[in-house]
């Protein structure tokens, strides 16, 4: 017994434009798509349920191929320090925070962007311990490659003027070599290690709280990477399970594996947790991120000429991170913005290829040059990109990179010509969530309804681009094409249904468009109130 789906525009996603007038369905997957008057006369005696969407327009549904779905439970239950406009509004957020925290608690925020200061502070330690004098302060950058802590969490981490810069980190220091509590990178572990690790329960409502708001914007699954920061691979694998049981909550959540866990990865039950929980490939960071001039460079910052950002590891180092996953029989997935940082994982990639058919991925590639395109399409490889990235870098992006350099910043119509497989995802908690922000920016190459062209507008996607980074280009990434991410008999019967018809109307009607259904497994799991 089934549900039939009717009443709206059904859009496939196999070619752009083609729809079906309706789809029939169980919770195996999709049974059957074509008229509605064909699906009731064949399917007249097994349809128990008829869903009318009533004008709404149902896509396949949307994945987020790259997000962090804790740490996007943490922002939504903690200090969210990404609002802020101002220093000033800044240390109103921190001292309301100070005021209902314990005597013995850490302070903890995160997203504080200095790119949204007028004036682009930021804080020294000692500013920090004006608001919390005797407390430990820690607050993470947006991009999560930048952190701030105060004198009381550089004294519980060690961190004195004789403390070497970590390998792949900076202390950041003033003149008499003092820590100014600016850390870069890996520097930030210092004092994460001396953090008192969250609770049981803490990290079930981070999950639960982010999985609810995944749903209510049209997503129906995530590949998320946060299997090493919250005690350890068994303690979150275990959370997951819990909060994710395929009754309470329907997600499809794909693990990918940071490489200082892939041994625990190893000796665990590899593979698939459950219909809603599997493992992906191996997670390595090769370099940072723009915003903390960390994206390691072939060139100099053109704002700050003495860095070109920061190597995670050295290229020997790579390789056999590449290597070790190899022998775990997994795929990598590597975070690289930068265009060495890029280069140095073609080369690490190509000189350890696969051993499976399971995909390797570039996460961000941030910044390309054209020579590396070619290099590329040889490694068959999978370009997870980040389409809110656009929105949010430009337009000091140019300062950082240059007017020649920057024309190659995120280009992502660039790759999808020369055949590379994009998926989209949003970073998150680094950016919005919802899939149409990243949509919307992939389609304009600006921010929320500015009236320009766009930032580097030879690189805006289409409708059915962007929308396909999402739908397609998330399934075949994790190798999924041919049971995700379109509609047609055999898929998986996952929808997003919106308001509107997200290919047709304007690019910022797209921010106003509501989510009216989201299904999973012929389920409905969010439904707009009044629908």
């Amino acid at each position: 017994m089934g549900t039939l789906y009717k009443g709206g525009t059904i859009y496939t996603m196999k070619n752009e434009g083609d729809t079906v007038g309706a789809v029939y369905a169980d919770h195996s997957g999709i049974i059957d798509i074509g008229s509605e008057k064909d699906l009731v006369s064949n399917y007249q005696d097994e349809i128990e349920e008829v869903v009318d969407l009533k004008g709404g327009v149902m896509f396949p549904g949307f994945v987020d191929s790259h997000l962090h779905l804790i740490g996007h439970g943490e922002k939504l239950i903690r200090l969210d320090l990404s609002k802020a406009t101002s220093a000033a509004e800044m240390v109103e957020y921190l001292e309301e925070t100070v005021s209902h925290t314990g005597l013995e608690e850490w302070v903890i925020g995160d997203g504080w962007n200095e790119n949204n200061f007028p004036d682009r502070k930021i804080f020294h330690r000692l500013e920090l311990d004006e608001i919390a004098p005797n407390r430990p302060m820690f607050l993470s950058r947006v991009c999560r490659h930048a952190f701030l802590a105060n004198t009381k969490a550089l004294e519980l981490a060690g961190i004195t003027a004789k403390t070497p810069d970590p390998p792949g980190g900076i202390i950041v220091r003033d003149e008499k070599g003092e820590a100014t509590g600016l850390l870069l990178d890996s520097a930030a572990e210092l004092v994460k290690k001396v953090i008192p690790p969250v609770s049981d329960s803490y990290l079930k409502r981070a999950i639960t709280t982010s999985v609810d708001d995944l749903l209510s914007v049209g997503l129906v699954g995530g590949h998320t990477e946060d299997l090493n920061y919250y005690g350890g691979f068994e303690r979150t694998v275990s959370a997951y399970k819990s909060c994710i049981d395929g009754r309470a909550r329907k997600f499809k959540a794909h693990l990918l594996v940071h490489h200082e866990v892939a041994d625990q990865y190893k000796g665990s039950n590899k593979g698939v947790c459950s219909h809603y929980l599997e493992f992906g490939a191996m997670k390595i960071f090769s370099d940072g991120a723009f915003g903390g001039r960390t994206a390691l460079l072939s060139k100099p910052y053109n704002d700050l000429p003495e860095t070109s950002g920061v190597a995670i590891h050295t290229p020997g180092q790579l390789k056999k991170l590449v290597q070790k996953a190899r022998e775990h029989k997994m795929a990598v997935a590597v975070h690289t913005i930068g265009d060495l940082s890029l280069q140095y994982t073609i080369e690490a990639i190509t000189s350890c290829p696969p051993t499976t058919d399971a995909r390797d991925r570039i996460i961000h590639a941030g910044l390309v040059r054209e020579d590396l395109i070619g290099q590329l399409k040889k490694l068959h490889i999978i370009i997870d990109i980040q389409p809110g990235f656009v929105a949010s870098d430009f337009p000091w992006l140019i300062e950082r990179l240059g007017e020649e350099r920057v024309k190659w910043a995120y280009p992502f119509k660039t790759m999808l010509e020369n055949g590379l497989h994009c998926a989209g995802g949003s970073d998150a908690p680094i950016e919005p969530v919802n899939p149409l922000f990243g949509i919307h920016a992939a389609i304009t190459r600006r921010k929320p309804y500015e009236s320009h062209e766009g930032y580097v507008k030879e690189q805006k996607l289409t409708p059915y681009e962007a929308i396909g980074l999402y739908t397609t280009g998330s399934a075949y990434a994790i190798n999924k094409e041919s049971k995700r991410g379109m509609i047609a008999s055999g898929y998986e019967a996952d929808f997003t249904v919106f308001d509107r018809d997200l290919l047709t109307i304007s690019p910022d009607d797209l921010l106003e468009a509501n989510v009216l259904y989201t299904i999973v497994d012929n389920t409905i799991v969010y439904k707009k109130t009044n629908v």
